[in-house]
């Protein structure tokens, strides 16, 4: 092989000791914590050996190092044998190892980030490749640096369909800087997996996602240093044949053992065993320097260079005023990413993409993947990334959102078409240009935090099509809520869209930005000022009797409500949250108590949702949970009560009790009860 160097012998066996050293550590680890996969780790010794001393460039005292080559254990149960590559560095002191999963030691069960050589958590199968596609995008496209990444699977994550988008991703976009190897060590948890030892299937499946794909095995130091240099023009498969349990000999290719630590006495009589084999020499082996070629990144410069250009009255969707805000924010720092999944001419990441195309990624319909790429895209604070698509297919990429989260990821979501307001067949115009069609009566739409009122005419018009339930996001915020790191911002016009993108962009954790397809009227000034966590009080007088809350489509139909109750001389105070994680409690429930205590929220999403949070607790309940303890409240809740059919955008918002006269008839109906109780 034309760069290959053959290793010494005292190489090879300086390489076996590390991978018995790895397997005694990992035992006694495991065996310590009375927790633990030791079987899992001793399959992939030589495999960890070979990367972290023979193939691997990176700087073991600095293990954030920009230049370093990444690693990814996605089969994270394998953590104590990732941990003893570590010690084995001296990064770590053995004596470490032993306390790993105690309540005191940043050593967990499964890798999170509480650990420098950790870049994302890894434990729930399936997602360590996505992630390593985003680093490997990064280092070619981004960086365009020499660093590699190497990601180690197990074979029963093979099963996870999440690995083959990865696979398809990584072939498309020819990330040769990417290496993935697998631990085909034949068993699962209670049962073998599905194709065993038959590694040329193996082969064969990713031979037919573009990876070139060697079989190696996987206990074989000379085969696997062989494999793991030769030359790149795509990405690589390792493809590993192991034994589960490889020198624990009870334990060896046996049912039963998975997940299930040696006791005491078995581990000390196994470690002896293992020790006896380690075998003197006097070569120690040092991980190779990397090349010094990646750039200084600085994040901290994604501040919008102007205010908003929108006018008062002007007619915007969130969705587009999302992609001309992100275009904007692109211009002014070179890392800001956008992807999508196919989806950039709903959610208007299309703009960003014809402006900065070197920075776009199209992850097509695999939302997983993107979810998953964003974060490795994100990682050792690489890129500001923001990743878009439809509000409800966020659902099924929960589990990537859920891990990072655990990651500490600062990655930036959008999802668009949110509720049942994803077929447009209503159009607002302002006054001034009068136009009127027929069965289009004229409302009032009032701008009360600045004193007046924006006479507007609606009329039909013909919708793309009834989409229904299976396109409507009305779950998005309650998942995107469970997530103790999650931002959630839910812009109401386009200067709080562009507002909550500069905000995102600057917010630790996971973000999310909630965007409407309808178009909707400027309501804001472009100075005006957002922070999270602080409401927008948008139309109030001394005389208000009810305070609702509304976000998106359901503040613009409070403000509609607001008029049509101001000619029966009844007045509410209508308030816009902005962000609904967090919540801003205070000012809701400040405002309520000068409405004589009466909250009507109103949310175009099922009840399980959103401003509901006026306490620390649940979902529909925490409302409850907080004013419990306060006297003199009355709450009610409008939202969408079950699943949803097609129809208009107008008779849905009807039909599912959130439009104006939804608004105006809770208002009566809160007011007439509180008559009747005194």
């Amino acid at each position: 092989m034309e760069d290959y160097h053959k290793p010494d012998q005292a190489t090879v066996q300086a390489l076996r000791n590390i991978a018995h050293r790895l397997r005694i550590n990992s035992i006694r680890a495991t065996t310590a914590a009375g927790s633990g996969h030791p079987t899992s780790c001793c399959s992939v010794a030589e495999i960890m050996s070979v990367l972290f001393f023979h193939t691997m460039k990176y700087r073991p005292d600095d293990p954030k190092n920009p230049n370093n080559d990444r690693f990814v254990l996605s089969k994270g149960h394998a953590a104590p044998a990732l941990y003893s590559m570590w010690a084995e560095t001296g990064f770590l002191k053995e004596s470490d190892l032993v306390n790993m999963c105690q309540v005191d030691s940043a050593l967990e069960g499964h890798p999170t980030p509480k650990q420098q050589f950790v870049d994302v958590a890894t434990g729930s199968l399936g997602q360590g490749l996505g992630v390593a596609c985003g680093m490997a995008y990064t280092g070619k496209y981004f960086d365009k640096a020499s660093y590699r990444v190497f990601c180690l699977l197990g074979d029963g994550e093979m099963s996870e369909g999440a690995v083959w988008e990865a696979m398809a991703f990584a072939s498309y976009y020819q990330l040769d800087n990417l290496v993935a190897i697998l631990d085909i060590n034949r068993l699962g948890q209670s049962e073998p997996a599905p194709l065993q030892h038959h590694v040329e299937k193996y082969q064969r499946r990713c031979e037919a996602f573009g990876w070139h794909a060697i079989i190696v095995d996987g206990h074989s130091i000379e085969e696997l240093c062989k494999a793991l240099t030769q030359p790149r023009h795509q990405p690589t498969a390792i493809i590993a044949k192991t034994i589960k349990g490889k020198g624990i000999p009870v334990a060896e290719d046996k049912m039963g053992w998975h997940a299930k630590v040696l006791p005491k006495d078995m581990a000390e009589s196994v470690i002896r065993d293992l020790q006896s084999r380690i075998l003197n020499s006097n070569k120690r082996l040092y991980p190779a320097t990397p090349t010094e070629d990646a750039p200084p990144v600085s994040l901290r410069n994604a501040r919008m260079p102007s205010a908003p250009s929108y006018k008062l009255g002007e007619k915007v969707a969130t969705r587009k005023a999302y992609g001309m805000a992100l275009a904007k924010l692109g211009r002014y720092n070179e890392r800001v990413v956008a992807m999508d999944v196919d989806t950039k001419n709903f959610t208007y990441s299309e703009i960003f993409k014809n402006e900065h195309p070197n920075r776009f990624v199209e992850c097509y319909s695999a939302e997983q993947n993107m979810v998953s790429v964003a974060t490795g895209c994100a990682a050792r604070e690489r890129n500001i990334v923001f990743a878009s698509g439809l509000a409800t297919f966020f659902t099924r990429a929960y589990d990537q959102l859920r891990m990072a989260g655990i990651s500490e990821s600062n990655i930036n979501l959008c999802g668009s078409h949110c509720g049942l307001s994803i077929v447009v067949d209503v159009f607002c115009f302002p006054a001034c240009l009068e136009v009127e069609l027929i069965l289009a009566p004229p409302s009032l739409t009032p701008l009360g935090h600045l004193g007046g009122c924006l006479r507007v005419t609606t009329c039909p018009f013909v919708s793309t099509g009834e989409d229904g339930p299976a396109h409507m996001g009305l779950e998005d915020l309650a998942i995107f809520r469970a997530l103790p790191t999650a931002t959630i911002f839910y812009p109401s016009d386009g200067v709080s869209t562009e507002k909550a993108v500069e905000l995102a962009a600057n917010t630790k954790g996971v973000c999310y930005i909630r965007t409407s397809r309808p178009e909707s009227n400027i309501i804001y000034n472009s100075n005006e000022d957002f922070h999270v966590g602080q409401a927008k009080v948008v139309c109030q007088s001394k005389d208000d009797q009810v305070t609702v809350v509304g976000a998106g489509v359901t503040l613009h139909e409070a403000l509609a409500a607001a008029e049509q109750l101001k000619k029966e001389r009844i007045y509410i105070r209508v308030i816009d949250p902005f962000t609904i994680k967090p919540l801003d409690a205070k000012t809701i429930m400040d405002h309520a108590r000068s409405t004589r205590g009466r909250i009507l929220t109103v949310e175009d999403h099922y009840y399980e949702g959103w401003v509901l949070r006026l306490a620390s607790r649940g979902l529909g309940e925490a409302v409850c949970s907080a004013i419990v303890n306060e006297s003199g409240f009355l709450l009610q809740r409008l939202a969408v009560p079950h699943v949803p059919r097609s129809g208009k955008m107008s008779e849905l918002l009807k039909i599912y009790g959130i439009d104006r006269e939804s608004i105006v008839q809770a208002v009566r109906k809160m007011i007439s009860s509180s008559a009747n109780a005194k």
